[in-house]
């Protein structure tokens, strides 16, 4: 069915022929559309694969029949828009299962997770890297964090790496506090958070001089309740979720050390104004900026709400300082049709690392729209209404996001080159479209004993089952952690291993 120059054309064709979607058949035996000759369907641009061109015995979702990709069309043509349709010519092949890519397909006819490939080439970027990784210098903590998460995710043991983590983040550590991101840099929270982390995946927090964090992470924190990223560096959404990560799993006292610069303005506490502040970097749209008055993106959108569901249960921090409804309008429409993955922002190309960065983002906002109603917090199965496409950002990511080959390893988009950042977060991604995460809304949000904040680890999670799905269990990733990103029992380690508040 080409597209209509007149789109009430393609509409009535829509409501009229057997490319209604309500009329498609539920199986792939309608011998009329499997002998259709499907060369000339398409329109003026990039070609378009037709209906059914898909090599499964299984049929398409809804989004991804002919119909519905020719149902809307722009006429107007910009920079924009033909970078869209490259991307989406790219991506529709795969989808459609017209090239496989030479991958094993798994019993929904789509690609399998390539487990051993992507473990291998994790562990290969803990080796000796090439020249070009010269220009990443100043973020070495975060290849470790990527590797090592990542290959936590896939299910592999990673304590191996333990001693020679230790011994490797050991000169990045400032006698100030924090970590830099490379040999004599200054400490920076995103590098400090990235270390902390990986140190966490390993189990080896305990080289981390926890007195020396909190004195640092004092002098970073506003009068105006937010963090800087460094001292004199920006301050921004990222510093906020970072320094409350490292003070939550450290279990570092939420009171500012006695020479924190924010003290002269009146603050006590870490968290003082933090949530307003947090709440402040909403856009119109809906979204969350870097700072109050910048653009919207995904990324700090999870930023925003894994920061507030640090502060407390979800259900209460997240309504309390953010509009959740039009944070969720601005969430709903970064998932990218017909690819099913994730942008990071309006009118963006579909990008896999947002994967984790929006689709991440729902079981907070699930959490938050729950309203603390545990009757809401049923086991759920694949025909569950969702507020997003489980089976939409899955199909993406095996059929679009994994690199073929002997390399291994995933990437942002077809045209593109695997890396342990994309590997890491689609992962991430991965993990948040197979099972779901559910907050545990009995238990406390604060340590009586100690103080430390609790609601982060108020946590659980179920595998999301049903005949709908589009993978195979050995498909199926680890569960991380909806805040922290880390799997599971890496952050349940953290959490007892620092139960006293105790700075040494």
């Amino acid at each position: 069915m080409p597209l209509k120059e007149n789109p009430d054309d393609t509409l009535d064709e829509l409501m009229h022929t057997k490319a209604r979607i309500e009329e498609l058949p539920d199986d792939d035996d309608d011998e009329d559309l499997a002998n259709e000759d499907n060369d000339d369907i398409g329109f003026s641009g990039p070609p378009f694969p037709g209906r059914h061109l898909t090599t499964s015995k299984h049929a398409l979702p809804p989004w991804l029949q002919i119909a519905t990709i020719n149902l809307i069309h722009n006429d107007l043509t910009t920079a924009t828009s033909e970078s869209q349709q490259n991307v989406t010519a790219e991506c529709l092949p795969l989808l459609l299962g017209k090239d496989t890519q030479g991958l094993e397909l798994n019993s929904r006819g789509i690609p399998r997770l390539r487990r051993q490939k992507h473990a291998e080439f994790l562990h290969g970027t803990l080796g000796n890297l090439p020249a070009p990784y010269q220009v990443v210098d100043a973020s070495r903590p975060w290849l470790f964090y990527w590797a090592l998460a990542g290959l936590s995710f896939l299910g592999e043991d990673v304590s191996q790496y333990r001693e020679r983590l230790i011994e490797t983040v050991r000169p990045l550590k400032n006698l100030t506090g924090g970590f830099g991101g490379g040999h004599g840099q200054l400490s920076h929270c995103a590098c400090s958070y990235a270390t902390l982390l990986a140190l966490a995946a390993v189990g080896g927090l305990d080289c981390v001089d926890r007195k020396q964090m909190w004195h640092w992470l004092g002098s970073i924190k506003q009068a105006d309740g937010g963090f800087r990223m460094a001292t004199g560096a920006e301050e921004d959404i990222r510093g906020a979720y970072c320094a409350m990560t490292i003070i939550t799993l450290l279990n570092l006292p939420l009171a500012l050390p006695p020479g924190a610069p924010a003290r002269s303005s009146g603050l006590e506490t870490f968290t003082d104004k933090l949530g307003a502040w947090v709440g402040s970097c909403q856009t119109y749209e809906g979204g969350i900026a870097a700072a109050p008055g910048n653009e919207a993106h995904g990324a700090y959108a999870f930023c925003a709400l894994a920061c507030l569901s640090i502060l407390d249960a979800p259900q209460k921090s997240i309504p309390k300082y953010l509009d959740v409804q039009a944070l969720l309008s601005c969430l709903a429409g970064l998932q990218t049709s017909p690819e099913g993955g994730f942008a990071g922002r309006t009118n963006k190309l579909v990008d896999a690392c947002y994967s984790h960065w929006v689709g991440g983002c729902w079981a907070l906002v699930e959490a938050a729209l729950s309203g603390g109603d545990s009757a809401k917090d049923t086991t759920m199965d694949a025909t569950t209404p969702e507020l997003w496409s489980r089976e939409g950002l899955t199909r993406y990511l095996l059929c679009c996001g994994q690199q073929p080959g002997k390399k291994g390893g995933m990437r942002d988009k077809p045209s593109a080159r695997p890396d342990g950042y994309h590997t890491c977060y689609s992962l991430a991604g991965l993990s948040a479209a197979q099972n779901r995460y559910r907050y545990i809304t009995e238990r406390e949000t604060i340590d009586h004993a100690s103080g430390r904040l609790m609601a982060a680890f108020n946590w659980e999670a179920e595998k999301v089952v049903g005949k709908t799905m589009v993978f195979d269990e050995q498909d199926r990733v680890e569960f991380v952690h909806p805040v922290f990103v880390l799997p599971m029992h890496a952050v349940e380690r953290a959490k007892a291993q620092f139960e006293s508040a105790t700075l040494v």
